[in-house]
């Protein structure tokens, strides 16, 4: 039963994706806005069906791999003490899915907003329970700062973590600022948390090396 409920809700949000999409099919164009550029606005387009059943059959694929790839990891008993945090990001992720599948239904109905601003919400709430889970994670090889230094060394993965539960956090407030600059959205966006994962990526190797040396 244990193993049961953390499935339950992923599985629902991918059930109510195929309704929405079955619900909704009817009444979108032939071609469904599916990419939006830098200024929120949309560039791209896909056939109406692949528009609405893409995200419910990505979802339905990813299932298998977010709650049966992690039992195949060697470090499963470190998995195991982090397992209750993990599955509760794995719903936030399909929480992400399922407001980005909104929006883009609600685009295609003919209401009108600059989707990474309205965004930004979102991927907030992804980066700070990214660093809540960073700041439970155990060493294992699916999910966390996987770096050679932290793999080879308890010690370096866990102050790895430590400053990385830190700066994602703070990454996912900066999202927030993106509501008020919309301008400026995606730059609030990636710029964080693509320079946060550089630093971790090379701060995990001056840990490993300061340790070694020592």
């Amino acid at each position: 039963m244990n193993k049961f409920k953390y499935k339950i809700f992923p599985a629902l949000t991918i059930i109510l994706s195929f309704i929405l999409a079955y619900y909704f099919y009817p009444k979108m164009p032939d071609y469904v806005a599916t990419h939006w550029g830098t200024d929120g606005q949309v560039n791209g387009y896909m056939d109406k069906f692949w528009g609405l059943y893409f995200m419910p059959f990505l979802s339905f694929g990813l299932y298998f791999l977010f709650t049966y790839l992690p039992a195949t990891d060697p470090y499963k008993k470190n998995f195991d003490e982090f397992k209750a945090h993990y599955y509760l990001f794995v719903d936030i992720i399909y929480m992400f899915f399922m407001y980005l599948y909104l929006l883009t239904i609600a685009w295609n109905l003919g209401y009108r907003f600059n989707m990474i601003q309205v965004l930004s919400p979102g991927f907030a709430m992804l980066f700070i329970f990214a660093g809540f889970l960073m700041g439970k994670a155990k060493q294992n090889w699916f999910v966390g700062i996987r770096t050679p230094w932290t793999m080879s060394s308890k010690a370096v993965w866990a102050k790895t973590h430590k400053l990385g539960a830190i700066l994602y956090s703070y990454s996912g407030l900066l999202c927030l600022l993106a509501l008020f600059i919309p301008q400026n959205a995606l730059i609030l966006i990636m710029f964080p948390i693509i320079g946060v994962s550089l630093f971790l990526f090379v701060y995990s190797y001056y840990l490993y090396q300061n340790l070694h040396s020592k």
